[in-house]
């Protein structure tokens, strides 16, 4: 997040698009209601009827997959109208004139045709945002979640710098990490073309910098993304993989695939508090702590990094999972001599300029937001106050893409998948109590669609696409337009991914899970 979750409860102007805040990101939710209590103006841009849609002043229907056309028709009728910031686009950007050639073609009428959303809400959402003080931008994986992802998110970037909506407070980009600590994952360099900090394994200057640090070479060539790795276990070209804390098999889209990816590897070891769906395919598993049996930090989706201290010692023969490395370290020849995790915190703080200032005695209770420029430095509430890190900021023209796989006659139906409240995440489970709670999948389905089916609610339907099929009880709603059915993906009797697409986005290697055609057929 460009900005603080603190900012929201005083918002003035909030657009969510492609983010179910309430059950995916449920504190945040509440603070996106607080704030509409306080008098905030609320835009939700999202293919279902979800929690927040009862709270927003405009509700644009979009159709899925439709975002980067939407974006671009605000932005058309922003300019058309002279409600961008002209002096912040002077001052602080470049190529705005790229972006304004563009957007000639995305008029109201041409929007309104390809998303479904009228018009007259059109100009509604983008004079609301764009006439707003301050406004703030909020999304999730219904905004990533496409081929088209890296595309969604610097459309939105778009936005906002058209507006002059960013580097001051209750204004910015807000994405809502999909996982906890995702965001600390990714700063500590678990991608495969940086080190931590977002220095590139390309750049000759970090590579030396980092082997000084390490005392090894290192390569200069990127690491295979998650999509790729599956495709070339298939090829004999991977031989080996250590999963911690991830569930593939029951996550990852085409699931059928990435099943006979796992299948395919020599060696497979996954470290996990659980017998996950992925364990049990493994050669070796680990058994890591959970978050009450080992100290160390968390960075959340607000870059704020917190101290987690251990409150009782593992279980059983598990252990912390910065042990378990050190000791395989040890056993493969190069001995990790940390003594605790405030000495790896300290190597982080050496090589990784957002976190320079930080140490755990610094972290206290209440934590601190990266960038932290130093030991005298207390954190940085909100980015780009004064210059973004490239200096000006590039406006980037996005054309508009269909998704990969669209409804047709064999296919008639658009499957969208997501999260629900009550299993946060995946491994929730495991929970005794929230599996008497929800346990199992009911896959929504429009009113008129049931009746042209003949399906009355609770019944069980079979869904089947081009790679895979399920059964799965159906909840007959109007929250999911006609043509269109919704399913989460926590439960592994209904597993959802082997339905899903395995395409996708080219740049983040992020799977195209909010759009994919399928069959549904009574039982």
């Amino acid at each position: 997040m460009t900005n603080s979750i603190k900012e929201i409860p005083s918002s003035k102007v909030i657009f969510v698009i492609g983010s179910n805040a309430t059950e995916a990101h449920p504190v945040i939710g509440s603070k996106i209601k607080q704030a509409v209590q306080n008098g905030c103006r609320l835009i939700v841009a999202d293919p279902r009827r979800i929690e927040l849609t009862g709270f927003a002043e405009v509700w644009m229907r979009l159709r899925p997959g439709t975002d980067i056309t939407l974006i671009n028709g605000l932005m058309h009728i922003i300019l058309e109208k002279g409600w961008e910031n002209k002096a912040f686009i002077e001052e602080r950007t470049v190529g705005f004139e790229n972006l304004r050639e563009l957007l000639r073609e995305y008029t109201p009428e041409h929007v309104g045709g390809v998303t479904g959303i009228p018009v007259e809400q059109l100009y509604q959402a983008a004079e609301i945002y764009a006439t707003a003080e301050s406004a703030q931008i909020f999304y999730t994986l219904g905004i990533t979640e496409h081929t088209s992802g890296t595309d969604n998110v610097m459309s939105l970037a778009n936005l906002a710098m058209l507006t002059g909506n960013v580097g001051k407070e209750n204004s910015g980009v807000n994405p809502l990490r999909g996982q906890n600590n995702v965001q600390g994952a990714c700063d500590m360099g678990a991608l495969p073309n940086v080190y931590p900090g977002y220095q590139k394994v390309t750049d000759s200057k970090a590579q030396k910098k980092f082997e000084k640090a390490w005392g090894v070479s290192l390569s200069s060539n990127p690491g295979y993304m998650i999509p790729d790795m599956f495709q070339a276990s298939l090829e004999g070209k991977l031989k080996a993989m250590y999963i911690m804390g991830e569930d593939p098999v029951l996550t990852d889209a085409n699931a059928n695939h990435v099943r006979k990816g796992l299948e395919s590897l020599e060696f497979l070891v996954v470290q996990d508090l659980f017998l996950t769906e992925t364990a049990k395919l493994a050669d070796v598993v680990l058994p890591g702590a959970s978050f009450a049996e080992k100290t160390g930090t968390f960075t959340n989706t607000e870059r704020r990094v917190q101290m987690v201290n251990k409150a009782i010692d593992p279980i059983g023969k598990s252990k912390a999972d910065w042990r378990i490395i050190c000791d395989l370290a040890g056993r493969m020849g190069y001995d990790f001599i940390y003594k605790s995790t405030a000495e790896i915190m300290k190597e982080i703080a050496s090589l990784t300029p957002q976190y320079c200032g930080i140490t755990h005695d610094r972290l206290g209770t209440r934590g601190m937001q990266w960038p932290v420029l130093g030991e005298d430095h207390y954190g940085t509430q909100y980015l780009h106050k004064d210059r973004f890190v490239r200096g000006k900021g590039l406006f980037m023209p996005v054309e508009a893409r269909i998704p990969d796989e669209l409804p047709d006659k064999e296919y008639p139906f658009l499957l969208s998948t997501g999260r629900k409240l009550g299993h946060y995440n995946v491994t929730t489970r495991y929970s005794r109590a929230l599996e008497v709670h929800s346990s199992e999948e009911y896959a929504e389905l429009n009113p008129a669609d049931a009746k042209r089916l003949k399906v009355q609610e609770g019944e069980k339907v079979k869904v089947s696409s081009r790679r895979g099929e399920l059964q799965s009880k159906v909840r007959i709603t109007d929250r999911v337009p006609p043509g269109m059915i919704f399913m989460t993906l926590h439960y592994k009797e209904s597993p959802v991914n082997v339905l899903t697409n395995g395409v996708f986005d080219k740049v983040a290697g992020t799977y195209e899970y909010k759009v994919c055609a399928v069959q549904v057929t009574k039982l």
